[in-house]
């Protein structure tokens, strides 16, 4: 049985270690003709390959996008004894496959066990553009979509049958779907789902353009979903252009209560359920935007790309992926986060390069640019994965291979790397181990964009307790 089959958090928390993580390589937008793979990282400190790339499993499509994973069975599915984590489920963000890995067999050296092709998602869910994959109680696997097949903007999602992987249809009751959609997260004892909102697919494929904003192209809404009935029942509007992205409950599956990470305007916003009964969110954290020259714009957001809470509901730590930092807060009083933790890994903004910070309502002056082992880090941290016991963040730099090229051109063309922090967990603290490096653009294939951090026995994003 893997770890995290547990039927509360606290008993994940206590879980072993990790030994290897898997991770989304993409090639799309590099300029190399190579299909995208996913790697198997040996992250043990007492392996001789500790750091390094163990295994890598090609797709057999070229320019998929793969982007995050999910499992086939998690603690949702706790008390089943016929369910395992054996499956990888790898949805790509811009063909619309749907690859699902045997990671039983062999956990170092997965294989594919079956694709699902765009045109099951097209016909039977009139939806593309899959993101987020979570596994039910039921068995099935829940995965949301960010738009229909033409590329425009559709907030719906799709089953996918547990064992035959074949998609059963749309989740979602009624006609009433959400304009845009992203990520999501559920949580039964509360009868709720809530779903985020990116873009419309065929306007954030290639590039970003600000004026798209105000066009009403990117999102702005939490959406709340009532469990039970599959139907959208509330919208939270979190204001225009700020574009929330990754959504986290507590895992205390009691609360009624997590918070979003909204993109553009730099915040995190706390939503919770009322007395009434519906739900609302409120600005807890605040990341001011840089008055800079030589940028696209002249006010340089932060932008939170990727949020967590810490299996105990201690902390949540978010990536601010242009600034460059990555900060940790005591939630103990959700209303308050508190900032007890720091560090800067790159970014936009760093000393000697072509961006000048005329006006910064935070940092004295621009910070280093990061340089571990020799190796100046291209980018800045982005997607984030936590150990079980709290005290080693994992991160990679790439954000959407597309994106990657506008902004950090130098990344796409060196590669992304993973780093790994270490976490004081009694009062808070981020360092960087200076002895960790997984550096992606040493790859037999060229440099690669590496993404999403997954353990084989679950982890923070991925798990879901009932």
């Amino acid at each position: 049985k893997c770890s995290l089959l547990a039927c509360e958090p606290t008993f994940a928390w206590k879980g072993p270690r990790e030994e290897i993580v898997y991770l989304p390589c993409i090639y799309r937008n590099t300029g190399i003709e190579k299909p995208d793979y996913l790697a198997t990282v040996d992250v043990n400190p007492k392996s001789p390959h500790y750091c390094q790339v163990i295994h890598r499993l090609p797709m057999p499509n070229l320019k998929d996008e793969l982007h995050h994973s999910g499992w086939n069975a998690c603690s949702s599915c706790f008390g089943d004894a016929t369910k395992r984590r054996n499956r990888l489920i790898l949805p790509s963000l811009i063909s619309s496959r749907i690859y699902v890995v045997d990671v039983g067999t062999d956990m170092r050296a997965p294989r594919i066990h079956k694709i699902v092709e765009p045109v099951e998602l097209f016909w039977k869910g009139n939806v593309a553009n899959p993101h987020t994959s979570h596994c039910l109680g039921t068995g099935d696997i829940l995965i949301s979509c960010l738009g229909d097949p033409s590329g425009n903007g559709k907030g719906s999602f799709v089953l996918l049958d547990g064992e035959t992987f074949e998609v059963k249809g749309n989740w979602e009751n009624g006609a009433k779907v959400p304009s845009l959609g992203y990520d999501f997260w559920y949580q039964p004892r509360h009868n709720v789902l809530m779903s985020t909102e990116w873009g419309v697919p065929k306007v954030f494929a290639n590039g970003f353009n600000p004026a798209d904003v105000e066009r009403g192209h990117y999102g702005r809404h939490i959406n709340v979903w009532d469990w039970s009935t599959h139907a959208y029942v509330q919208t939270i509007d979190l204001g225009n252009g700020s574009i929330p992205l990754e959504i986290r409950f507590l895992h205390n599956p009691d609360a009624a209560e997590g918070f979003v990470g909204c993109a553009l305007s730099g915040t995190v916003h706390r939503f919770y359920k009322t007395e009434k009964g519906d739900w609302a969110a409120e600005k807890v954290i605040e990341v001011p935007s840089k008055k800079v020259q030589g940028w696209l714009l002249p006010d340089m957001p932060g932008l939170i790309t990727d949020i967590l809470i810490s299996l105990d509901d201690r902390f949540l730590f978010f990536s601010n992926w242009l600034h460059g930092d990555i900060r940790q807060y005591d939630i103990s009083d959700t209303r308050r986060p508190r900032l007890v933790g720091q560090v800067f890994l790159g970014g936009s903004i760093s000393k000697g390069g072509p961006v000048t910070v005329v006006e910064d309502k935070e940092l004295q002056g621009q910070p280093d640019p990061f340089v571990i082992k020799g190796k100046k880090v291209a980018g800045g941290p982005q997607m984030i994965q936590l150990s079980l016991d709290g005290k080693r963040l994992y991160v990679t730099t790439s954000l959407y291979s597309g994106w990657d090229k506008q902004f950090y051109p130098d990344l796409v063309k060196e590669g992304s790397v993973m780093l790994q922090i270490d976490v004081d967990t009694e009062r808070g603290g981020l360092k960087a181990n200076k002895n960790f490096l997984v550096d992606f653009g040493k790859e037999p294939d060229g440099p690669v964009l590496a993404h999403e951090i997954r353990y084989p026995g679950g982890d923070c994003t991925s798990d879901i307790w009932m």
